[in-house]
């Protein structure tokens, strides 16, 4: 090959590369401090172990490359002060729910098994607390919906006044 040639593979890689999907990362992503988290749904109360993403890195992070969660798992993203967020499923390999959650917990909407790898912004049009992840179709199969509310030391409770 002339250095001419050369020179055309080379940039034809290096503008491909940013296109090329990602399905594995280069070290292991570690498992963020875990706490109960319960939903209150009806007359139905369903308990998870979520692991707890509330620095900036861990929010960025998020469930990406993963590639399994157990049944009863989560990730609650605390985001702080209430605020506008848009969340996408770059680098995330498993469909997920996300539930978007006001300052005392309850569940202002729900964006229902989130396509993986997908880049389309999922908005839920409201400033929220946190976000709660689960696994895709978990919502619709235990019936959780808008104005159910999650129990977890992260939001305000009735009593805090």
């Amino acid at each position: 090959m002339t250095r001419f040639s050369n020179a055309i593979l080379l940039i034809g890689l290096i503008a491909a590369a940013p296109f090329a999907p990602v399905y594995a990362q280069e070290a292991a992503q570690p498992i963020l401090e875990q706490s109960p988290l319960t939903i209150h749904s009806g007359e139905a109360e369903h308990v998870f172990t979520v692991e707890l993403a509330d620095d900036r890195e861990e929010i960025s992070t998020g469930m990406m490359f993963r590639t399994e969660m157990a049944p009863d798992a989560g990730m609650l993203f605390d985001l702080g002060e209430p605020r506008a967020v848009t969340f996408y499923m770059k680098n995330t390999l498993i469909p997920l729910d996300l539930l978007f959650v006001a300052p005392d917990g309850e569940i202002l909407a729900i964006a229902e098994n989130a396509e993986p790898l997908s880049l389309r912004l999922i908005d839920p049009g409201v400033a929220v607390k946190a976000v709660l992840e689960i696994n895709g179709g978990q919502s619709a199969a235990l019936a959780i919906q808008p104005g159910d509310r999650l129990d977890h030391p992260i939001f305000a409770s009735a009593s805090d006044g």
